[in-house]
């Protein structure tokens, strides 16, 4: 009986026998019914299905922060939205109301709803204005508050432009509280005035998204991030040291009456403004504030040095 094992022909795999080719291409086909057909493609779909579910956990809300331009908003909650009292009178201001409150929530409308808008992009300009009113509303609670401190701290709204300011942290503004009329302005705490955003894409947004009360309001709230009007004494800028380290006399100072103070000293900022003012001249003269070029109003910048000089303002 002949044997199914020979030797191989090289003399130095001599001792290794293998097996003959018909029982190789059994043992191959035995290896293929083993492997299941969709192993391989179960694997890929396993592998995309994380990516996806990303994908779909992104809300409306976060999204639209997200855009470019976006990045001065704060996330509303949920469950402020849904509190029908934060939303009064906003469905006279927005139209198709219902529909855009929808959108926001992530709230699929009925078929029978959506077959009577003729284009969803007018659905989509409705929710961006109704969660820029929502939004305007939001941000003067304590949570909306907190986000907008931690937003403020970060320096996600720029710095003042003021050279004098020394690039002290704005705040975004409207100038009103209505949509439609003005832009978003940037209001530094430091000299009190309002400047454009630096960037073009900021000029889109509406500035009543954030209404003209929410600036004031934060500084009242959070007296240790903002400078106090009152400056230090000695300091260039101040009403007692004059602009530029000019010194003159306040006249308020020569009365010894007892002023009654209505101001107290924590219901001040807490940092040390800057008060520098700048100082036109020429070949090293200060330029006459009675020249018809000369410097016009200049006290509007100065500080006072003392809670007493506030309250006779």
């Amino acid at each position: 009986m002949a044997s199914n094992i020979r030797a191989r022909d090289d003399p130095l795999e001599a001792e290794l026998p293998y097996v003959s080719g018909e029982q190789i291409e059994e043992d191959e086909e035995e290896e293929e019914e083993d492997i299941p057909v969709g192993a391989y493609e179960d694997e890929i779909y396993e592998s995309e299905s994380p990516s996806e579910s990303g994908t779909e956990s992104l809300t409306w809300i976060s999204w639209f922060c997200s855009l470019p331009g976006h990045e001065y908003f704060a996330e509303v909650g949920e469950d402020f939205i849904e509190d029908d009292f934060n939303l009064t009178g906003l469905n006279a201001l927005v139209p198709f109301y219902k529909e855009a409150l929808e959108m926001i929530l992530d709230v699929e409308p009925p078929e029978e709803d959506s077959l009577k808008i003729p284009d969803v992009s007018i659905v989509e300009s409705s929710a961006e204005l109704l969660y820029g009113l929502i939004h305007q509303r939001y941000i003067l609670t304590r949570h909306g508050m907190q986000q907008m401190v931690d937003k403020y701290e970060a320096g996600h709204f720029g710095y003042c432009p003021r050279v004098f300011c020394h690039s002290h942290p704005v705040l975004p503004c409207g100038r009103s509280d209505l949509p439609g009329l003005d832009t978003v302005k940037l209001f530094c705490p430091n000299c009190v005035d309002n400047y454009s955003p630096p960037s073009s894409r900021f000029h889109g947004v509406d500035g009543a998204f954030f209404g003209t009360t929410f600036p004031h309001l934060l500084y009242q709230c959070y007296r240790d991030l903002f400078p106090s009007v009152v400056a230090p004494k000695g300091e260039a800028g101040s009403s007692a040291g004059g602009v530029d380290g000019e010194e003159h006399v306040d006249s308020s100072q020569q009365h010894d009456k007892p002023v009654h103070r209505t101001i107290q000293p924590e219901q001040l900022g807490k940092r040390i403004p800057y008060t520098r003012t700048y100082t036109p001249k020429i070949y090293g003269f200060k330029v006459s504030e009675y020249a018809k070029t000369g410097p016009r109003m200049k006290w509007m910048r100065l500080r006072p040095t003392s809670l007493d000089q506030l309250d006779r303002v």
